[in-house]
């Protein structure tokens, strides 16, 4: 994992120490300063995309809603699977044709931000010569100067440099969607825990944490703007550990962090600020704000953290379970840290701290050297746990990852399909069994949008981050209140949970409430 930075564009005169950390502020540029944004794949994209709309604020762009408006492109990719990529690459074949609608202008200029342009920085440039600006997940302070420097048809400007330091701590990001009540703070960037069929370590470098009283200080701020929920994101966010500042000296649980069972391949930090020091700081920031975090490993798991979730009625009950596979062999194989029973035994110690506990997961269908025998048992765990949501895949191998270089992709893709409409149909069949069971429960939930097909049904998320559907009509302003108001985006609505199909609630809504409220009848 190299750094790389390669500038294909003449000189910048007298430019010997180009200032890779600093913003310059350009007042002109040969081709305009309207910049027009598209993120694909995980919120940790969307939060890349609001740092690099900070950055280009700060220099003197203007964001546009259409892209038939913009002087500038920008589309934040991601590489974690083969799929992903292909939409983009049909997507700048699309937008490559703008070009050649204004012939002689060059607009608009195109770029490529994040996971894909540092993975296929050669291929986007030199054999599709598809965009004008290539930006790694590390390079948005760079953004102005390539803009700056790819003002001519046939130059492009690439800065792919993988930090070991860069966590955009200084810069607050400016969010996409102003009205949204909700928002994404990364808490860390880049991760080390090398699963053989992962890319992210290579594309967005090593695992390095965020100063804690950032985190603070930006999570007031998203508060005094009136937003009632925050994501904590990052690749790995329960191996956070802040060693900026002070230095504790290591404890037993730092020589052992991880729950029993677990191990990694990598030699984990000691000393610092921890997640659980984290989570507990920021819950008090504001007490109706909630907050969730994203995604954690099961490896790191300290009692600490179930414990704070199931104390503080502002930390959501929803814990995202990255299972990958139900079969101990190819958890070995793919170097995930822990067997078939000690992720199973953690799921039961999670729920016994828990009760209420919403799980997802992610799971990949045909890993190399997978068989039937490791298929039914992924299978059957879907069966044991009955989560309330999944994501599920089929394997596409990645360059660069430990799989690439030594493991075969021998599962085809018919038997790869195969297994995924099994996996699929079983995780349907409990998604109903273990929903319904909320049925005729009220639930908390807060209200997110209209519907913009049906502006007349309001959408909102259970703590346990459920989608839930009520009509948009006036309900009491409190529980025991004959005044009525119009619910709206940031609202805290008590709802009894009425009927249920996949993926989402309808709700007869009761009254507005709050966090505290709610949860002072001990209804959690």
């Amino acid at each position: 994992m190299s750094p790389e930075t390669k500038l294909e564009q003449v000189p910048i005169e007298n430019d010997e120490e180009i200032p890779y950390l600093q913003n310059p502020v350009y007042d002109e540029y040969p081709f305009g300063k309207t910049v027009y944004f598209e993120t694909y794949g995980c919120q940790m994209n969307v939060n890349d995309a609001e740092y690099a709309w900070a950055v280009l604020q700060n220099a003197g762009f203007k964001k546009t809603d259409s892209y038939l408006m913009a002087d500038v492109i920008l589309l934040v990719t991601c590489s974690i699977r083969e799929k992903a990529e292909d939409k983009i690459w049909n997507r700048l074949a699309f937008l490559k044709t703008l070009k050649r609608k204004q012939p002689g202008k060059g607009f608009p200029k195109l770029g490529i931000l994040g996971c894909m342009a540092e993975r296929l920085k050669k291929k986007i440039v030199e054999q599709e010569k598809a965009v004008d600006i290539v930006a790694g997940p590390d390079a948005y302070r760079d953004l102005p100067r390539l803009l700056e420097q790819a003002t001519s048809e046939s130059t492009t400007a690439i800065n792919v440099m993988l930090s070991v330091d860069e966590t955009y701590a200084d810069i607050m990001p400016v969010r996409m969607d102003e009205l949204s009540k909700t928002a994404f703070v990364s808490i860390m960037r880049g991760c080390e825990n090398m699963c053989s069929y992962c890319i992210v370590p290579f594309t967005r470098g090593l695992e390095r944490s965020r100063p804690v009283e950032s985190i603070v200080n930006e999570i007031k701020q998203l508060s005094d703007q009136g937003i009632k929920q925050v994501t904590l994101l990052g690749q790995n966010v329960n191996s956070y550990r802040d060693l900026s500042e002070v230095q504790h000296k290591p404890t037993p649980e730092d020589v052992a962090p991880m729950s029993k069972g677990f191990k990694t391949i990598y030699k984990p930090r000691l000393g610092g600020l921890r997640f659980a020091y984290l989570l507990d700081r920021v819950s008090q920031i504001d007490s109706e704000m909630r907050i969730r975090f994203m995604s954690p490993h099961p490896k790191d798991f300290p009692d600490e953290v179930l414990h704070l979730i199931s104390e503080r009625p502002n930390i959501c009950n929803h814990i995202h379970l990255p299972a990958q596979s139900g079969s101990t062999k190819v958890l070995e194989a793919m170097r995930r840290g822990y067997s078939r029973e000690d992720y199973l035994n953690l799921v039961d110690r999670i729920r016994h701290l828990i009760p209420d506990v919403s799980l997802s997961t992610d799971m990949i269908t045909g890993f190399c050297s997978e068989d039937e025998i490791d298929h039914q048992d992924t299978l059957s765990l879907l069966n044991l746990v009955k989560y309330n949501f999944a994501f599920l895949f089929k394997y596409s191998m990645r360059k660069k990852t430990h799989a690439y270089h030594k493991m075969k992709d021998d599962v085809s893709q018919e038997v790869k399909g195969q297994r995924l409409a099994e996996i699929m149909e079983i995780y349907q069949q409990k998604l109903v069994e273990v929903n319904s069971q909320c049925l005729g429960t009220n639930q908390l939930v807060l209200i997110e949008k209209p519907l913009q097909k049906n502006p007349d049904v309001l959408m909102g998320r259970t703590d346990g981050g459920l989608k839930t559907f009520i009509p948009n009509s006036p309900i009491p302003t409190s529980v025991n209140s004959q005044d009525t108001i119009l619910p709206k985006p940031g609202d805290y609505v008590a709802a009894k949970l009425t009927s249920y199909k996949p993926n989402s609630f309808r709700a007869q809504p009761l009254h507005l409430s709050s966090i505290k409220s709610f949860y002072s009848t001990g209804s959690r």
